[in-house]
């Protein structure tokens, strides 16, 4: 029996508003060295790492003294393409995931299709969510950018809906954290899948 490819990428962009480096091992424990300079999106990419079973590891600096959003958007871009260059053709894998994940108060729901088709429905945050400054540092808007700019790098079909949720902070992990776990599903590799999931036999 033949060792599976290792599913690993490592990337380096930059550009004028950020430098990011950043490599990962879909097949890893959870481990990650996390440092974006914004500390809770640090804390959001470190609960992914571990609750997708996803080792990361990512260095990135920017123009944060203009805001966030330039350096938190193409660390977003580079982990999407990461996965996309680390899945490979996606022989093997079960393909889909779903997930639901509670934190105190919040209610967070995340299903996930490696469909090759980038594509992402984000509902349920309540009103004034996207304004709030989560950590002082990191604008709630900002979840639902880094979701759509991974899923459009990496070829995902993604559905985050929040269920519940009071504490800006509470939302924001519970989302990240479900969308971890659905992930962990749909990137495994499923011992009865033969080839590429899929009717067309390509994703």
């Amino acid at each position: 029996m033949s060792t599976p490819a290792p599913r690993t990428a490592e990337i380096r962009r930059a550009t004028s508003e950020s430098t990011v480096e950043l490599s990962l091992d879909l097949d890893g424990t959870g481990q990650s060295t996390i440092d974006t300079t914004v500390p809770f999106f640090d804390h959001l990419l470190t609960a992914f790492a571990k609750h997708s079973l996803t080792d990361l590891t990512v260095r990135a600096s920017g123009d944060t003294d203009i805001d966030a959003h330039h350096t938190v958007e193409d660390v977003s871009i580079v982990l999407g393409q990461a996965i996309r260059q680390a899945l490979g053709d996606k022989s093997g894998i079960s393909r889909y995931g779903d997930a639901l994940v509670p934190l105190d108060e919040a209610l967070a729901q995340a299903v996930v299709d490696i469909s090759g088709r980038p594509y992402l429905v984000h509902t349920g945050e309540p009103a004034g969510f996207e304004y709030h400054l989560i950590g002082g540092h990191f604008t709630g808007s900002l979840v639902r950018h880094t979701f759509e700019a991974i899923a459009f790098n990496a070829g995902l079909t993604v559905h985050v809906t929040v269920l519940a949720g009071r504490d800006p902070h509470h939302i924001a992990e519970a989302e990240y954290k479900a969308f971890a776990r659905a992930f962990r599903q749909a990137k495994a590799l499923d011992p009865q899948v033969r080839g590429i999931p899929s009717t067309k036999g390509a994703l």
